[in-house]
Order: structure tokens, then sequence, then C-alpha cells
């Protein structure tokens, strides 16, 4: 298993409205999640930022978010969010969430 943090900006004027989306996620990008060995999954939000924590428990992270990247109904979900989020500046190549590295854990 391994730990994921990642982070993005979410626009203030969209951010009750992501909320709302976030209160009633749709049962396929779901299982999809789920599909691709995603467990653990949380957003947090923080003057204006949005911390993603996830667990990645498969064997090919980026097989695993290609399978997402094609799926249809999660391919819609993301058009409905893109909008309403800012990637940081420092984001790498290829990210929208900005991948983050671990400095501490404790089990």
């Amino acid at each position: 298993m391994k730990r994921y943090g990642q982070i993005i900006g979410v626009k203030p004027e969209h951010f009750e409205e992501y909320k709302k989306f976030h209160a009633a996620v749709w049962p396929d990008v779901l299982k999809m999640i789920t599909d691709c060995n995603i467990r653990n999954y949380s957003i947090f939000h923080k003057d204006n930022q949005l911390f993603a924590y996830f667990e990645y428990v498969g064997d090919d992270f980026a097989a695993d978010m290609a399978k997402m990247a094609a799926d249809s109904t999660t391919l819609k979900w993301w058009e409905i969010m893109e909008p309403m989020q800012q990637p940081v500046e420092t984001r790498q190549p290829g990210e929208w969430w900005a991948n983050m590295d671990e400095v501490f854990h404790l089990d």
C-alpha cells in the first residue's frame, strides 16, 4: 500500500457547488475509484485549497489511473469538477492535482 497526498486550489465562487457534488458523488464514480485500487480517500478544505489523501493498494498505479481516465462517467464528473478547480503552479507536467511528498507517518 502506498499513501498519496495531493493539493489543488478551489475557486471560492465554486466551493459551495463543489461541496454539494461531493456530498453525493455519483455511484459509478465511487465504484471506479474502488476498482482502480484506491482506498481510504478523503478531501479536506482550507483557504481555497483542497488536500486529498488516499491509499493505493494495487500493483500498477499508472495503469489504474489510465483505466480511470478512460471511464466515460468519470470523464463527465471531471468535466464538471475541473472548472471549479485551480491547479497549483508548481505541479509537475501531466498533473492536475499536484502530488506531495510524504515526510512523516505514524501508524
